[in-house]
């Protein structure tokens, strides 16, 4: 029994539950989980080894060669593997594999190539901004034409659109959207809303065939009047416009998205002030915070992963040419000043996904995925047969669901909790992303001029790198969520985003 005096204790800043996440949830962690994680990693490996080496530098050169290209080909080929229902919920008909293995799996990737890790990964953000909206019935409806897409072979994708022209951080939180010019307005009409406006750098905007966006009632008071959409992109007035000629990451496409006059009818609403006033008091502001939130926390741990991929790639890269290459007569890996480098780079790869881990331990145990990782759930899901499922589906389609779901995490979840897996995740987005560029600038400083040769793979990993740093929110903003969740609760004369 912990006396009160040693309860006071381990809350001091820092507390020892945020300090320790992973101590007190690995114990607690499904056997079965640790095993498929295992398997999945190996499944990586094995497409690595068989599509994204063999392609990596050929695609790369292909986007410069024809800046329109779009990943078509390999869209069908990652639906093949059986990537982009891998790690949908049994209870939507995927394959149900559990959600923080997704992070090593994306890392393997990334190691490789992280443009072709996003074209499997991006649909995956659009995924979580379904399930974080806990619209059961509009996210059943969206990922039963995407399994139905991967079982067809014709890949029907799901992109996530919050960037606009002149507001892209800004937009990611409620206490700066409104100093943001958003410009993407949602009007009520008879049976929808009628939306115009426009996003940008959207990844796989070209090629998706659902949109989940936000909008704005009144773009005057944004923070007050954000709701979430989603769009098929046969709607009229939904159209695509500009393809970004962008540095890095260049297989997967970043595209500017259009609205004109497009209407979104009541059945494809995710969450405005209406739905939110069926669960809760809290105000549509708080919901959508928590909304975001939720969704960051998830996608955030997700880049971190991304980022130790890279850096782990630089290192392997660097590792390789230092085995094969002579200095002075001897393997420039026997030179003691490169010893330290390969060792630094090493020492950035086991941080970075200790990071990524332990927002997934958060995440798992305080967060947004703390129901799928009970092991009761667990295994129930794991265990029951997909017929099983099949069987369940009026209980998605019913408002009960949705409102069960909705006041268990935006209504009754402790703000506590979401500030740590907020705070978790923005942290390790910022430390491994950080890293990943680090790798590579070691990695080409060790291979001098060699690492400049597009046929060596180095300068790619480089220009891949930089943009990890710019997107899911830039690490200045993410150093201030991690303030925000980690930092500020424990200090009340503390001020958030003040200039």
């Amino acid at each position: 029994m912990i006396s009160s005096e040693m309860k006071n204790l381990i809350k001091r800043f820092p507390s020892f539950e945020n300090s320790f996440i992973g101590l007190e949830y690995a114990p607690r962690l499904p056997k079965a989980m640790v095993r498929e994680t295992r398997e999945l990693v190996a499944y990586a490996r094995k497409f690595n080894e068989k599509v994204v080496r063999p392609n990596s530098l050929a695609l790369d050169r292909l986007t410069h060669e024809n800046p329109d290209y779009l990943p078509y080909d390999l869209m069908k080929t990652i639906a093949d593997w059986g990537l982009y229902t891998m790690w949908v919920p049994k209870i939507f008909g995927g394959k149900g594999k559990n959600l923080p293995s997704s992070a090593p799996f994306i890392e393997e990737l990334s190691s490789a190539c992280v443009g072709i890790a996003n074209v499997m990964g991006v649909t995956y953000l659009g995924l979580t901004s379904l399930l974080t909206s806990f619209n059961m019935r509009m996210t059943n409806r969206v990922l039963k034409d995407m399994i139905e897409g991967e079982r067809t072979g014709k890949p029907k994708l799901i992109d996530f659109a919050i960037t606009e022209p002149i507001a892209g951080t800004d937009a990611e939180d409620m206490d700066l959207v409104d100093r943001g010019r958003v410009i993407t307005r949602a009007e009520k009409v008879n049976g929808g809303y009628l939306v115009n406006g426009r996003k940008v750098f959207i990844s796989m905007g070209h090629v998706s065939e659902w949109t989940v966006f936000y909008a704005y009632t009144d773009l005057k008071k944004p923070s007050q009047t954000m709701i979430g959409l989603a769009v098929k992109n046969c709607a009229n007035g939904f159209s695509v416009g500009r393809h970004e000629d962008k540095m890095g990451q260049r297989v997967c496409p970043a595209s500017e998205i259009i609205f004109e006059d497009c209407f979104i009818p009541d059945d494809q609403v995710l969450i405005d002030a209406e739905s939110i006033r069926k669960f809760t008091r809290k105000s549509p502001s708080e919901v959508m915070m928590r909304h975001i939130d939720f969704l960051a926390s998830s996608s955030k741990a997700g880049v971190c992963a991304i980022g130790t991929g890279v850096a782990r790639g630089a290192l392997e890269e660097a590792l390789k040419f230092a085995s094969t290459t002579e200095v002075k007569g001897r393997l420039l890996i026997n030179h003691q000043w490169a010893q330290g480098m390969l060792a630094e780079m090493y020492k950035n790869v086991v941080l970075g996904r200790l990071a990524y881990q332990e927002a997934n331990y958060a995440n798992s145990s305080r967060g947004v995925y703390d129901m799928l990782q009970m092991k009761p759930v667990f295994y129930y899901l794991k265990l029951m047969p997909p017929s099983y499922f099949r069987m369940l589906e009026p209980m998605l389609n019913s408002d009960l669901s949705t409102w069960v779901m909705s006041k268990m995490y935006f209504d009754l979840k402790k703000q506590e909790n979401v500030d740590c897996c907020a705070g978790m995740s923005a942290l390790a987005k910022v430390a491994g992303t950080d890293i990943g560029m680090k790798n590579c600038q070691l990695a080409m400083d060790l291979m001098g001029e060699a690492g400049l040769l597009q046929a060596n793979g180095m300068e790619k990993r480089l220009r891949d790198a930089k943009l990890l740093q710019i997107y899911e929110g830039s690490n200045q903003m993410n150093r201030l969520i991690t303030f925000k969740g980690l930092i500020a609760p424990s200090v009340p004369q503390a001020r958030l985003f003040e200039q």
